[in-house]
């Protein structure tokens, strides 16, 4: 399924006092470091992800993969598309970069997600109600915006 096709599921934004080309490599430093721990790579592999370890280049590129993603995009100072599938769905985690004037960026996560079956509507209820996606979205972005700011 086409990334575009998957039903969006909701997006955060956050602003970085850094322009993007600066904010990036702090992006692809969180993306990886919050899917790389041990934990995650078991659960990537409880649920069944096409993408259970992390393997390709590094940094994070297209073909990259971490724990329950591939890097469908890796468009430095733009765009970071991961992608993934399990068994009880299909994703798309979409990070973009946008100048929001001097010195500045705008930071966007938009989650696209389908959820098959009762099993999958399950999941969604799980994931989606217990507000764990939304708090982990939002700490990413946290830590990217925290660690751009810090560069002198």
């Amino acid at each position: 399924m086409r990334i575009d096709a998957l039903p969006h599921v909701d997006e955060h934004v956050t602003l970085i006092e850094a322009v993007p080309e600066e904010a990036w490599p702090h992006l692809v430093r969180v993306v990886e470091t919050t899917f790389g721990g041990p934990g995650t790579g078991a659960y990537a592999r409880l649920v069944g992800t096409a993408e259970p370890v992390a393997s390709g280049p590094r940094p994070l590129a297209e073909g990259s993969t971490i724990p329950g993603f591939r890097v469908a995009t890796a468009i430095p100072g733009r765009e970071l598309t991961l992608r993934g599938s399990h068994r009880f769905s299909t994703y798309a985690l979409i990070f973009r970069l946008e100048p929001a004037g001097p010195g500045r960026s705008q930071l966007r996560a938009e989650t696209r997600a389908v959820f098959p079956g009762l099993a999958g509507g399950l999941y969604r209820q799980l994931l989606l109600r217990s507000g764990g996606h939304v708090l982990g979205v939002r700490r990413m972005l946290a830590a990217v915006r925290r660690s751009a700011e810090r560069q002198p």
